[in-house]
């Protein structure tokens, strides 16, 4: 099979004819179609989010599954498959109660302590593959779906971890990323209203085009001082930040008005924000982190998306030896929405 195999940090992806790989006993093995890039790889490249070297990363696919272990349950050869990508033990107090994303003994996620979806074939435990709905595989094609299972599952935990309730108000930091841009659709889904931050015009035209309700520019104005004047003084109810950096938590903060949430889902390495802890406390303001999703989180989003409340935003699909170029894209000022490799 081709894949695209990380060798070391910091080097190109390389381009290798390798084994198809066998499944074990509780797994089976996936013939890809499609995988989301996104940041998540891009830190992996370069190590500050490490992996198991050589790696052949990738964790947001579309296949169908061509073989099942002997013990394999659930799914059956044939199904049109995603992925769960957090490796999980699914006995842990957390797994029990539906938090897989902060399993106690998980090691990490597909793509970085296993080998994921840059290839035409891969394995995958049977608990985390998730068959597609039927409407799902008739309103999108397989690069659209591919990224339904993180880049809009992340931003659909952030709307319930936040509480975003009907006539909120919640801003958006990173709003042209391949994340941040999913949650739009969540917002405008939860009955809000959307203030969504990025830098550039051509993104924030893109913003506006997808349904943000007001845009902001961040390299052009003050941006708590925006928000302020667009809220009338009330300030956001939510902020979710994409960004995570220094500038972006400190400024997030200030944007909140009293009961306000922020919810911390990029992070920018060595990112210590500082705050006013007395503003916090009259406020009432709660400071949250959302660390990828749920199983069940990314079921809803799949069925959500075959009803055509969610949209998998996609404007690069580049073949799997272009993966490289998909790399540049992601890391890219310019880039709005998903880049997917297709096989």
């Amino acid at each position: 099979m081709r894949a695209m195999v990380l060798e070391a940090y910091d080097t190109p992806l390389k381009l290798r004819d390798l084994p198809v790989p066998r499944p074990g006993p509780r797994e089976a093995l996936v013939k890809v179609s499609a995988c989301g890039a996104g940041l998540t790889l891009h830190h992996a490249l370069r190590g500050t989010n490490p992996v198991t070297l050589p790696a052949i990363v990738g964790h947001e696919i579309f296949g169908e599954v061509v073989e099942l272990g002997s013990a394999a349950e659930g799914i059956a050869v044939g199904d049109k498959v995603t992925l769960y990508c957090i490796v999980h033990c699914g006995h842990c107090r957390f797994c029990r109660t539906g938090r897989e994303s902060v399993c106690i003994d998980s090691p990490g996620m597909i793509g970085n302590v296993r080998h994921g979806g840059y290839a035409e074939y891969m394995t995958a435990p049977d608990k985390n593959l998730l068959k597609l709905p039927p409407r799902l595989l008739e309103r999108y094609t397989p690069a659209e779906i591919a990224p339904i299972c993180d880049a809009m599952a992340t931003p659909f935990k952030v709307a319930r971890k936040s509480r975003l309730a009907p006539l909120e108000t919640c801003v958006v930091y990173g709003a042209a990323g391949g994340v941040g841009i999913h949650m739009l659709d969540v917002i405008r889904l939860a009955g809000a209203r959307i203030i969504a931050v990025d830098r550039g015009e051509a993104k924030l035209k893109a913003l506006e085009k997808l349904g943000a309700h007001e845009v902001i520019d961040a390299a052009k104005v003050d941006v708590p001082a925006e928000v302020m004047r667009l809220t009338g003084g009330l300030g956001a109810d939510v902020v979710a930040d994409y960004v995570g950096s220094r500038e972006t938590l400190e400024k997030g903060l200030a944007c909140l008005g009293k009961g306000g949430r922020l919810v911390i889902v990029g992070l920018t390495a060595n990112a210590v924000p500082s705050y006013a802890a007395g503003l916090v406390m009259r406020n009432e303001i709660e400071i949250l982190g959302s660390r990828g999703f749920t199983r069940q989180e990314v079921l809803d989003c799949l069925e959500l998306s075959a009803l055509g409340h969610l949209r998998p935003v996609v404007n690069h699909v580049l073949p799997l030896e272009q993966a490289n170029e998909a790399t540049a894209l992601v890391a890219g000022e310019g880039n709005v929405g998903r880049v997917v490799l297709t096989m």
